[in-house]
């Protein structure tokens, strides 16, 4: 089951897409740097929520341990999307990934994702522990 959870918008529908991620994960703070280089990606708020994102940011619904936990996105209409469901809507305001989540934003594409996803999250601390031994810091982490 794809988990959606649907928050009042606490601004109007032109907000950004909103990331919230977890910047002290090698795993992910590679991925979104991938995501933050591509066209489009200056229109997207990028929220680290392992380092600035006080629980004032984080919309009604989300906390900080929450989305450290769970990938999240909040779409302009104020959608709060985690897991599979959430990687969806960035690629979809993303160009250069938008025609890859038109093909798997389907019900049975997105439930194999959300259990490719749900197994990562299982893998994580050993894929952490991995990456770090792999990969040197990223010139993000480094800031820290």
């Amino acid at each position: 089951m794809v988990s959606t959870t649907v928050i009042s918008p606490a601004q109007p529908e032109t907000q950004p897409v909103t990331v919230y991620y977890d910047g002290t994960c090698p795993l992910c703070s590679r991925e979104i740097a991938v995501y933050r280089r591509q066209a489009g990606a200056d229109g997207i708020c990028w929220v680290d929520v392992s380092r600035d994102a006080p629980e004032v940011l984080l919309p009604d619904g989300l906390t900080r341990s929450t989305a450290l936990a769970r990938f999240h996105v909040r779409g302009a209409d104020g959608t709060l999307r985690s897991g599979a469901a959430a990687f969806l809507s960035l690629w979809h305001s993303l160009p250069r990934f938008a025609r890859a989540a038109r093909l798997l934003d389907r019900p049975v594409p997105r439930a194999v994702l959300e259990f490719g996803y749900r197994l990562t999250l299982i893998l994580r601390p050993a894929l952490q522990a991995l990456a770090r031994r792999v990969f040197r810091p990223h010139p993000q982490e480094q800031d820290r």
